[in-house]
């Protein structure tokens, strides 16, 4: 039995799965052609070729490359691919239409090894579309097949919308399609109607029923508008399939199909119910997910499986300490294995303690354990206000505290009022020695209006040397730090804090000033002297 949280095959990001005796399962990737047709997803031909020699080097074994007869574009794009392949198979489309089998080998045969996949939509919806009987449908299947493998020696052929045409019709056409020469028997799911039970069922009855069944490969193509493509995939495969038509990130049409990276590690990592591999490198997943979501626009949902921003990141507090201490607590494969260097704890509303002092750690902050009491308050506040917490926002954090230092004077709450064209109102409540205050000033400009109601609080007439602004990270919700330098008497007292609102983290700055000349007052026995003080210009 297989490892589930040590998958056969790790370090190299290919499966072990032959020397284990299990069976092979074919990746056939056709997210330049169903992919492509996703609404909005159109590749230029460069892109095209880029993304099909990443899929060569992944250890795809068939690349559908297109649709040859759709555009002379798509017929240059799957022609060039077939030219430069590597070792994939390269297969072009076609429909059962002679030209268009004559078109599609004009494009693929220039390739090491290529395929002529060719289709007919045989469910009763499907066959009203070009106004044939059965019997004449099951004629032209039998005509365009044999062309097609006169042309080739690798053929595959699909009966579109297969899920919701008549049992017998099905196995009877089939049967033609083997007799006349198809080496790969297709049943697609077109609609995404099928469920994982019928899918394995499917397959199952067709191999045991159908003559010559047992002479070819059966593949599952499944469309993903129930949820359920790949599900219904790996079921197939159950079934007996063993060929998956797949796309990166799931790309295609409605609502996309069997999305590549979740059934090869599916099977990867379920090796212990699911005896099957893949020549997938695994490793190099998560790269072409990035390309592939760029090149066509259509970016990957955050907790998408295996390749989503979130798929490999734990936030909440628990799960960030379980990961920390080992991380198949919550983990049931590597980040590694998909390519990614290592898993993500984000910071934010739901992490805790243990997460934080561990992103300090890696930041090379060490702080006590009062230190850190602070530091996590000031975390919490500030997760509850942004989305996303980055590392410089972290070592903001730490920069504001008062190194364990007696805060005398706390702010309690602070409310401005601008306006144009007159004055700004603050209004500033504050503890002080344990005793609540409260005053309003007005000022020139809000900055101003503040430190002049901290000073009606707290009288003092330190001269401030620098008042500095820094914004942390980007984005509106970005913190500033704030740094305020004081002078009283030839003594010197810095404070800084960070706030996603600027005037905020300026009176924390302020008073966290104050505060440590208060401190230094306590330690040196110097007497309260008033100096000279600046408003804030």
């Amino acid at each position: 039995m297989t490892d589930t949280t040590k998958p056969a095959g790790q370090d190299t990001g290919r499966d072990a799965g032959q020397e284990a005796g299990k069976d092979r399962v074919v990746i056939f990737d056709t997210t330049l052609r169903d992919g492509e047709q996703s609404p909005g997803a159109t590749m230029t031909h460069d892109e095209k070729l880029e993304i099909a020699e990443l899929l060569d080097d992944m250890g795809v074994d068939i690349i559908e490359a297109g649709f040859p007869i759709a555009s002379e574009g798509d017929f240059r794009a799957v022609k060039e691919i077939a030219e430069r392949s590597k070792n994939a198979v390269i297969c072009g489309l076609a429909r059962a239409q002679l030209p268009d089998i004559d078109l599609c080998w004009e494009a693929v045969k220039h390739a090491g090894q290529p395929r002529i996949h060719t289709f007919i939509g045989t469910s009763p919806l499907h066959r009203a579309i070009p106004n044939l009987t059965m019997d004449e449908m099951a004629e032209r299947i039998e005509q365009t097949v044999s062309h097609a493998r006169n042309l080739c020696d690798n053929v595959q052929w699909s009966p579109m919308d297969a899920t919701r045409t008549e049992w017998d019709y099905l196995c009877r056409v089939i049967e033609i399609a083997i007799k006349a020469g198809a080496t790969t028997i297709n049943i697609p799911d077109t609609v995404g109607y099928t469920e994982p039970g019928e899918s394995a069922d499917l397959i199952r009855r067709l191999i045991a029923t159908v003559p010559g069944a047992d002479e070819v490969v059966f593949a599952t193509h499944c469309h993903n508008d129930l949820g359920m493509a790949t599900a219904n995939a790996l079921a197939a495969v159950a079934g007996g399939a063993r060929q998956i038509e797949c796309t990166i990130n799931g790309l295609g049409e409605r609502a996309g199909n069997t999305a590549l990276e979740e059934v090869v590690m599916a099977l990867k990592v379920r090796g212990d119910v699911m005896p099957y591999y893949t020549d997938i490198d695994t490793k190099k997943i998560m790269h072409i997910s990035r390309r592939v979501a760029t090149v066509s626009g259509f970016p990957v949902q955050f907790n998408k499986a295996i390749v989503g921003k979130n798929a490999f990141a734990h936030e909440s507090g628990i799960h960030q300490d379980g990961m920390l201490k080992n991380a198949e607590t919550f983990e049931i494969m590597r980040p590694e294995d998909v390519g990614l260097k290592s898993s993500s704890l984000p910071l934010g509303k739901h992490s805790g303690r243990a997460a934080l002092r561990a992103k300090l750690g890696e930041l090379g902050v060490e702080v006590g354990d009062n230190q850190l009491k602070d530091i996590f308050v000031r975390f919490k506040d500030l997760a509850d206000r942004k989305k996303e917490v980055f590392d410089d926002d972290i070592l903001a954090l730490v920069t504001a505290t008062t190194d364990g230092d007696a805060e005398r004077l706390q702010m309690v709450n602070l409310k401005v009022v601008c306006g144009t064209g007159g004055p700004a109102e603050a209004t500033l409540e504050m503890e002080i020695d344990g005793e609540d205050r409260s005053a309003s000033c007005q000022g020139d400009g809000p900055v101003d209006a503040t430190f002049k109601a901290v000073r009606e609080l707290h009288p003092n007439k330190a001269r401030l040397q620098l008042y500095q602004v820094h914004a942390v990270t980007e984005g509106t919700d970005a913190q500033a730090t704030v740094s305020v330098r004081l002078e009283e008497d030839g003594m010197i007292a810095t404070g800084q804090s960070a706030d996603t609102d600027t005037v905020v983290a300026s009176a924390r700055a302020y008073i966290n000033a104050l505060n440590r000349l208060l401190v230094r007052r306590e330690k040196t026995g110097t007497d309260v002297k008033e100096i000279s003080y600046k408003d804030v210009t």
